[in-house]
């Protein structure tokens, strides 16, 4: 199970529109458009009656955050282009302070309603990334980078979080399938 932000349908399209002719260049395990999300935290084993005390400190730790603007741009890898399991895209938040900090806090938050639900936070340092393709082996990928560095994508609100149940196996080519669970709005709104 995940927490996090997935950018709207306008902002995947157009970054799957300057993926799509370079795609057939890579034999990459290309991440769907449907998966396409910044991870704020993540629990690796989440049985039924935690969920609920997992959506109130969700809830609240969104509930003090306020929504913001930003864009998918530009790229990297993990753990670096020379030896790259992780091809992704960046997320831009601007020149503005306040929306990095805001980002920062409700990845902290959505961490903490982990913890505090009694669950093991996985992971490591929040870095935000959405995850655009993985590799079976470390490759090279700086040429990848390059590309991706000039992406500029549609800015859009981040204005909600949402809850995400990861069913291992269940979904096309035995992907995981994604469902999910709850939206939290930002601000304090009573969630969907």
């Amino acid at each position: 199970m995940f927490v996090a932000v997935r950018p709207p349908e306008a902002a995947v399209e157009h970054l799957e529109a300057f993926l799509a002719d370079r795609r057939e260049h890579a034999a990459f395990r290309w991440t769907p458009a449907e998966q396409l999300h910044l991870t704020l935290a993540f629990a690796a084993d989440v049985p039924d009656h935690d969920v609920e005390p997992l959506l109130d400190g969700l809830e609240a730790a969104a509930g003090r955050r306020t929504p913001f603007e930003a864009r998918l741009a530009g790229g990297g890898s993990f753990p670096d282009a020379a030896r790259a399991r992780v091809l992704w895209a960046g997320l831009d938040l601007g020149a503005a302070a306040a929306a990095r900090t805001e980002l920062d806090r409700l990845a902290a938050g959505a961490r903490t309603a982990v913890a505090r639900a009694g669950l093991a936070v996985d992971g490591q340092r929040f870095r935000p990334h959405v995850t655009v393709a993985r590799l079976g082996r470390p490759e090279d990928v700086t040429r990848w980078v390059r590309v991706l560095d000039t992406y500029d994508g549609p800015a859009f609100t981040v204005d909600h979080v949402e809850l995400v149940a990861s069913h291992l196996g269940e979904g096309p080519r035995r992907r995981p399938r994604h469902e999910v669970l709850a939206e939290v709005p930002l601000g304090g709104a009573p969630r969907e």
